[in-house]
């Protein structure tokens, strides 16, 4: 996915930007919520609550208070060993971005030492295989439904290695706050077998109900851990194929792995647009039946099979 450009300069989006800011700045949970109940119920107006997408199951009830009291819930292995081989055979030969420096793209079989964080385009994205069918399938929609009270919408899409790599960590994988859209929440799926030396998901405890700061900014390791005790702190293990659910507004990271490397997708649903993101829609070519409202920032219209 490609950032938009929201300080003036080049290719600058000042209604983008706008409106990127105008929901960093109520950092009050109150007011949040407030403005929330206002734009789910403009939603439903107009696209219906998403009751149809409801998986209505115990597994959905359980997720969705999991995710509304502690900002995390461990969804179970949504895909299974052969489905996650199918993606990594798909994608052996498809380029990576460096998202640390400018490369030139390069296969996981070129990868140079010194990468750190690498992904995979969007058009590779839509075309591998699973990865739709799993974003759109009644488990991860329904909760998205119910946590954001209206149709969701995926307003992001992608599939990242994180490998080990000497020295100084990554800015992305120190703990942090992310600042998506009013209300989001994101499903993060491991491709690969993850353990704790393989870069973990690491979630704060309720930290999505607490107020954020207005500017976004880094946590070290030292400062949680002094002013939270450890049992606050999540740690998502799993074998491939292990999905959970996580509000990323609160304090998390993406540990960086210090011996194996990680592939994890990751889905991203919401109530608008993420405005940090340039949207360019791909064509999409398979035979899936699609909801077109929750996958038109992702998915060129002409493509709809449903």
């Amino acid at each position: 996915m490609e950032y938009a450009q929201l300080k003036p300069g080049r290719r600058f989006a000042p209604l983008q930007s706008l409106l990127y800011y105008s929901q960093r700045i109520v950092t009050y949970p109150t007011l949040r919520r407030l403005v929330v109940r206002a734009l789910s119920g403009a939603v439903r107006l107009r696209q219906g609550a998403g009751k149809e997408l409801y998986a209505s199951t115990p597994a959905e009830e359980t997720a969705l208070a999991d995710l509304r009291h502690s900002g995390y819930a461990p969804l179970g292995n949504l895909l299974d060993a052969m489905q996650c081989d199918d993606i990594r055979a798909w994608l052996s030969d498809k380029l990576l971005i460096d998202r640390d420096r400018e490369r030139p793209g390069f296969t996981l079989a070129q990868r140079a030492d010194g990468v750190r964080v690498a992904d995979y385009h969007l058009r590779d994205v839509i075309a591998c295989p699973h990865i739709l069918a799993l974003a759109n399938s009644p488990p991860l929609l329904g909760l998205a439904a119910r946590y954001m009270e209206c149709k969701p919408t995926i307003s992001a899409l992608g599939l990242r290695w994180s490998f080990p790599v000497p020295g100084d960590d990554s800015a992305l994988q120190a703990f942090h706050r992310d600042s998506e859209d009013w209300r989001y929440l994101k499903v993060l799926v491991y491709l690969t077998d993850v353990d704790d030396g393989a870069g973990p998901h690491v979630y704060l405890h309720g930290s999505h109900l607490t107020q954020a700061p207005m500017r976004l900014r880094f946590y070290s390791d030292s400062e949680i851990s002094s002013a939270h005790s450890a049992d606050m702190l999540l740690t998502a293990t799993g074998t491939r194929g292990f999905c959970f659910a996580v509000d990323t507004a609160g304090i998390h990271k993406g540990a960086a792995p210090a011996l194996q490397p990680r592939l994890m997708l990751q889905i991203q649903y919401s109530l608008l647009p993420s405005y940090a993101y340039r949207y360019a829609p791909e064509r999409y070519q398979g035979s899936l039946e699609l909801d077109p409202y929750v996958n038109r920032l992702i998915l060129r219209p002409s493509a709809w099979h449903g």
